[in-house]
């Protein structure tokens, strides 16, 4: 039976509650470390307006890597599609 747990993680100055199959949550966290890495990356090299800002460039910077490490085309996925519009929502309800 696989167990989840429930993880507490800070991005770009949100925290958020999020439900992680236990095996998964040493990768997820090391995303999360990434992802925070690459927001002050980007604050420490480019203005910008808010931290929205800057999570959209490393989106951005992270889909066009998989885009090219999978050699095919992401953007007509519907999969992706619904995965993105979650995280959006996340997001949004804070």
């Amino acid at each position: 039976m696989q167990e989840d747990n429930f993880v507490n993680v800070e991005i770009a100055d949100r925290v958020y509650k999020v439900r992680v199959r236990k095996e998964d949550e040493e990768l997820f966290l090391n995303a999360v470390e990434a992802i925070t890495t690459n927001v002050k990356d980007y604050a420490k090299k480019y203005a910008y307006k808010d931290k929205q800002d800057l999570l959209a460039m490393v989106l951005l910077q992270y889909v066009t890597s998989y885009m090219k490490s999978n050699d095919k085309d992401v953007c007509n996925s519907e999969e992706v599609f619904k995965y993105l519009e979650r995280i959006n929502s996340a997001l949004d309800n804070k």
